[in-house]
């Protein structure tokens, strides 16, 4: 099943795909669904209005989070790239809902930096309270899979030890198109980003260090995740900050960020005022 968040004149709804509609849920976004115990049989049987998926304007796939955790240094690849030894622990630090944007939303480059990177990542969204879960809890606590890039302003980032402030910069991260449950994902994932049509990253999921069941469980540790909240799992290889010279995103730069079976973003990045 894959689900989805419309905007609407004057509202939003959740809808779930089939095929090339969208149909209406009944309940304003896919977080709200998902704080249904019954959310899965709530969707499937869903039967409200539906709306051409070509023409639809689709929100963040979950709107607001309660909880945005995202893994740094995650890919092997990237690690190596970044010059670093594989990490122990996941390294994890946060975002915060006004930096999401829609899957074909401008990013907004912000005045005050000019080091804006893409990262392609996956992300995972709960679907079930979870606390000191088992690996077998923390794949069950899974809703589903959907695509993430974390924009990250690398001046800002770089300021102190802590990356928070390169981070969360508003309206810089497109998520979405879609919620993509389990069911309908094989095995790993191929990971794919381009910028003004060149491949800039290029990944399979069976490279990450701690995949995502592994990170529910860790995180369930620290404290309880709910139903909505999101893992950004981390960046693959091919980030701008790492080459040499470094390349950063620019107005205009088209960003084009796929996983082959959850969905693709595509995103105009615009320098704000």
């Amino acid at each position: 099943m894959r689900l989805a968040t419309l905007r609407l004149p004057r509202r939003t709804t959740a809808a779930r795909v089939d095929g090339d509609h969208a149909v209406e849920i009944g309940v304003r976004d896919v977080g709200e669904l998902l704080a249904q115990p019954d959310w899965r049989e709530r969707a499937a049987a869903a039967d409200g209005p539906r709306h051409p998926l070509a023409t639809a304007d689709l929100a963040p796939v979950v709107p607001r989070p309660g909880k945005i955790i995202c893994v740094g240094l995650n890919y092997r690849n990237h690690i190596l790239e970044m010059g670093r030894e594989l990490p122990a622990y996941p390294t994890l630090f946060a975002k915060y809902a006004e930096a999401l944007i829609g899957p074909y939303d401008d990013i907004v480059l912000p005045a005050v930096s000019e080091a804006m990177d893409w990262e392609a990542e996956l992300a995972v969204v709960i679907g079930a309270n979870v606390r000191h879960a088992t690996p077998e809890q923390a794949r069950a606590a899974i809703a589903g899979y959907s695509v993430f890039n974390d924009v990250t302003a690398r001046d800002y980032q770089n300021r102190t030890l802590q990356w928070l402030q390169g981070k969360t910069f508003e309206a810089t991260t497109p998520f979405g198109p879609y919620l993509v449950t389990p069911d309908e994902v094989g095995g790993p994932m191929t990971m794919q980003c381009e910028v003004d049509g060149e491949v800039v990253q290029q990944a399979d999921t069976a490279d990450l260090v701690f995949p995502p069941a592994e990170l529910v469980s860790y995180l369930s540790e620290i404290l309880t995740l709910r139903p909505g909240d999101v893992i950004a799992t981390g960046t693959p290889g091919g980030v701008g900050h790492a080459r040499r010279p470094p390349r950063y995103l620019a107005h205009g730069s088209k960003v084009v960020t796929r996983i082959a079976g959850v969905g693709e973003l595509v995103n105009t990045a615009r320098r704000d005022a």
